[in-house]
């Protein structure tokens, strides 16, 4: 997904920096934009979320951004009751204080200069995840509570502030794990997909999300387009979210 909304900013002319773990992964996403985005300007910065350290590389490599896209999340699914102290610290600093730091560093500019987006992926987990997520969900839906209140702490300043919310999502990565699990019983990745979403009722589509139908809605975000929506949150699941707004 990450990868994706990189790609169509890149197309649509933006100068992307792309962050990651580790410099190898970096270096491999970018390699492979260029591949597909000839003409985009790229740069990378490798760095974890998790510690100030990290941060304070990001901001050092980076110092200005006019779109900030806080992506980062790492599902981990465990059972409640095993979910330790030290795993409900790295999500926090993973999923809430990392892109809090990152806010408050770099949305001074945003209002300095007039002009700013930042877009944070709550996740349809966020508030509601599975007993094996507890964790994951509860840090996920803390940043709808940060976006509003950051989008209220910059209002009339030019920067709008609204969190996306992808439902299943069709990766490379889950598409690996469930053609792993297909396999021995011979059925294809659309066969499972079929299965899943059968017994998934309240998905309107029927299917995964792809990435690219994510990013569709991020690059909108980012966009003058969206100049009047802050403080919002918009899913992009499918309608597999039951609700009214």
């Amino acid at each position: 997904m990450g990868y994706m909304i990189a790609k169509r900013l890149a197309e649509c002319g933006a100068s992307v920096v792309v962050h990651g773990r580790t410099r190898e992964r970096v270096a491999a996403a970018i390699e492979r934009l260029r591949g597909e985005v000839p003409k985009a300007d790229l740069t990378g910065v490798a760095a974890d979320l998790t510690n100030e350290a990290g941060l304070d590389l990001i901001v050092a490599e980076v110092p200005e951004v006019d779109v900030l896209v806080n992506n980062a999340g790492v599902p981990e699914p465990t059972p409640f009751f095993d979910i330790t102290d030290a795993d409900w610290e790295r999500h926090a600093r993973l999923h809430l204080l990392g892109p809090a730091r990152l806010c408050r560093h770099y949305a001074r500019g945003m209002v300095e200069r007039g002009w700013g987006r930042i877009v944070f992926n709550a996740s349809t987990t966020g508030g509601f995840a599975s007993g094996e997520m507890v964790h994951y969900g509860a840090t996920k839906a803390a940043l709808l509570g940060l976006s509003r209140g950051l989008a209220e702490s910059v209002a009339r300043t030019g920067v709008t502030v609204n969190c996306f919310v992808p439902g299943p999502t069709r990766e490379r990565t889950e598409a690996a794990v469930r053609n792993k699990v297909a396999d021995p019983t011979g059925k294809s990745f659309a066969e499972m997909e079929a299965e899943i979403f059968a017994e998934l009722p309240t998905s309107l589509i029927g299917r995964f999300v792809d990435p690219s139908e994510v990013a569709a809605l991020v690059v909108f975000l980012a966009s003058d387009l969206a100049a009047p929506i802050t403080g919002a949150t918009f899913r992009v699941d499918g309608g597999i979210t039951r609700c009214l707004t």
